[in-house]
């Protein structure tokens, strides 16, 4: 785009059309529906279970058995190259001990009967942890662009401002799931019950080890915390962004107030956000660990975040708002999309590859059940999350496209909701979790309150921000590519 005309920078203000209203009342409706059918159709004889999961215990038995097994077999190994010369066996030992005292348990757990609501409540966790997510992600691309002094992205600003509003909403879904789930969802809650010492029967060293971190004071107590001081900060940010826009113009207080918040925002953000992951998602597997799951949970919302605010963008621009919006800032948000869908994809497999290299039981757990009875889903979220994404945005015409572009976005956002999901069912289940009426209920409604929220948001501020001392830069932004 070239500088030769000038732009006339005015404020906008929009008005949510009829047909969006509609769409997002039929997504929640739809939503409500499917999710009524899904409970009116669960087995609620006592497993928690629906007609296809009604078979876990066997699965679970049997998944046990064959792994024991395959332990007979690699003690056989072992002693095999033991006697030819080898020391092997004394690390076999040692993972075959962690095995016994991780794995037989959290197989154990699977084949339980729980509470048919056990579902209800799992799902509840999934759709308000994502969007908790979505939306705290969403506050760290607009203070990233504050302590960057970043200045093409302020022409969109409004929309990840809009989006997160959505925070205490979310967050709240996820605190009714676990006030009512949590002693289902989590084994280690179910455990903490019992207060079992070493040797009493069924005493868990491993749970016991970690109950200093993992127990209901840490689950509630801290992220509420975080959450509320993340909440403040966002809402100071947009405090400051409406009071620039009504200020003196020249006046850059505002912005350099913004620049510090961001930064005490940030700086929380960026060391404390794994804790969440560690204690809504990676505990639903209280026996397993991963060094690197906080990052790959970052990656898996933050590339989602980038996606709904794209679809925003351009739906905006359909509108006919956002006219100080151009092809650049859309390529930008295309190239931002790339580049954190790569960065998932390494996380994902490097996570993967480090386990599965290392061979240690307790690490193998959670793949193991996962690949062996949910390969379909294990395969389809490297398909949607990264293959597709992939293979389109590395053209320059999709990242510039009105319909590739927020078509390519929509499925990121479908497909990284399911990650999540895939991370948390077979941990709840063991084997005999599917994606059912009730699942796919509950992500429409969800996705139907966030997009009306959001787009309510921005109907009661004005589109662009005012005064913003890089508002110009932004207006004439111009990669050259």
């Amino acid at each position: 785009m070239g500088h030769g005309h000038h732009i006339e920078i005015k404020q906008e203000t929009f008005s949510m059309p009829s047909k969006a209203k509609s769409f997002t009342m039929i997504l929640m409706i739809l939503g409500l529906v499917l999710t009524g059918i899904g409970i009116a159709t669960i087995d609620k004889t006592g497993a928690g279970h629906d007609a296809h999961q009604t078979n876990t215990e066997h699965s679970a038995t049997e998944s046990h058995e064959g792994h024991e097994a395959h332990e007979g077999g690699h003690e056989a190994h072992a002693e095999s190259e033991h006697e030819s010369g080898h020391s092997a066996d004394a690390a076999h030992e040692e993972h075959s001990n962690v095995d016994n005292e991780a794995f037989g348990p959290r197989i154990e757990y699977h084949a339980q009967e729980k509470p048919w609501t056990t579902k209800i409540w799992s799902n509840l966790l999934v759709a308000g942890y994502y969007f908790t997510m979505i939306s705290l992600c969403a506050l760290f691309w607009y203070a990233i662009q504050y302590a960057a002094n970043a200045g093409w992205s302020v022409t969109i600003k409004r929309v990840p401002e809009a989006m997160l509003t959505f925070i205490p909403i979310a967050f709240v879904v996820v605190l009714i799931a676990l006030i009512f789930g949590k002693d289902n969802i989590y084994h280690w809650a179910h455990y903490e019950h019992m207060g079992l010492k070493p040797g009493d029967t069924g005493y868990d060293k491993v749970l016991d080890g970690k109950s200093g971190f993992l127990n209901t004071k840490m689950l509630f107590i801290f992220p509420t915390v975080l959450i509320i001081w993340w909440y403040f900060l966002g809402n100071k940010l947009r405090s400051l962004s409406i009071q620039e826009d009504n200020g003196p113009k020249g006046d850059t207080s505002f912005f350099k107030k913004s620049i510090r918040f961001s930064a005490a925002f940030l700086v929380t953000f960026g060391f404390l956000i794994s804790i969440l992951a560690w204690l809504f998602v990676m505990s639903v597997d209280a026996h397993w660990y991963s060094t690197i799951f906080g990052v790959y949970n970052f990656a898996t919302h933050w590339v989602s975040s980038i996606a709904f605010i794209a679809v925003f963008v351009i739906y905006l621009k359909s509108q006919g708002h956002l006219g100080l919006v151009n092809k650049e800032h859309q390529h930008d948000l295309g190239k931002f999309m790339f580049a954190f869908t790569v960065f998932w994809a390494y996380i994902w497999l490097f996570q993967y590859l480090l386990i599965w290299y290392a061979h240690i039981p307790e690490e193998m757990m959670y793949y193991q059940i996962r690949y062996e009875n949910y390969k379909p889903f294990f395969l389809g979220n490297f398909i949607l999350n990264f293959a597709v994404p992939f293979l389109f945005l590395l053209m320059r015409s999709a990242k510039r496209s009105n319909w590739v572009f927020p078509a390519i976005a929509s499925v990121m956002i479908i497909g990284h909701y399911f990650d999540v999901w895939f991370m948390v069912m077979p941990g709840v289940f063991g084997p005999g979790a599917h994606i059912g009426l009730l699942d796919i209920g509950v992500f429409l409604f969800f996705l139907g309150l966030f997009v009306y929220w959001t787009l309510n948001q921005l109907q009661k501020r004005g589109l662009v921000a005012m005064n913003h001392p890089f508002l110009e830069e932004s207006v004439y932004h111009d990669t050259g590519v």
